[in-house]
């Protein structure tokens, strides 16, 4: 299989990170899936407070930890799409949170109401019953899926998602 590669976005509280969550636990039974995620207001903490890795992390310093099982590398540098796929290395399908700049095909995610801003960098909404669609003037381009549908959100994946050579 090729790499590929999609992105969700939406408001705060939409749903991004559970539908996320509940498609990669499908996935990754068949594939190996990568996920990023954006952190525009650069509050997440990925370490505890006293151990070495914080201790290191908070130097500046590029910081890298080691151990049988996993690699985790802390980062005082942004770094580009291109640069983090390849830090990735080996993956079928990579889940993008957020960054709706990025050139992938995008999945805006909503409960509730439509926040129309968006529909102009998504090529799919994913929405629950809570969202009455009659309400809005949604393009014909894009493509309407089942929020609590992740087997159906999987199958569009895989029809639209950007190879990821287009990208690199």
């Amino acid at each position: 299989m090729k790499k590929i590669a999609v992105a969700f976005t939406g408001p705060s509280n939409s749903g991004k990170t559970t539908l996320i969550e509940k498609i990669s636990y499908i996935l990754i039974k068949n594939y190996k899936v990568a996920i990023i995620k954006n952190d525009p207001k650069d509050k997440a903490i990925f370490d505890v407070e006293g151990k070495d890795s914080y201790k290191f992390s908070k130097t500046g310093a590029e910081t890298v930890v080691l151990s049988p099982h996993r690699t985790t590398y802390f980062s005082k540098q942004s770094k580009t799409l291109v640069e983090i796929i390849q830090m990735l290395g080996e993956f079928d399908i990579l889940l993008v949170e957020g960054l709706k700049t990025l050139p992938l095909p995008r999945i805006a995610i909503f409960r509730d109401k439509l926040d129309e801003s968006y529909l102009t960098c998504s090529d799919a909404i994913a929405i629950d019953e809570s969202v009455n669609i009659d309400l809005y003037d949604i393009p014909p381009k894009i493509k309407i899926l089942d929020l609590n549908n992740p087997t159906a959100i999987i199958e569009w994946i895989k029809i639209y998602a950007k190879d990821v050579k287009d990208i690199t």
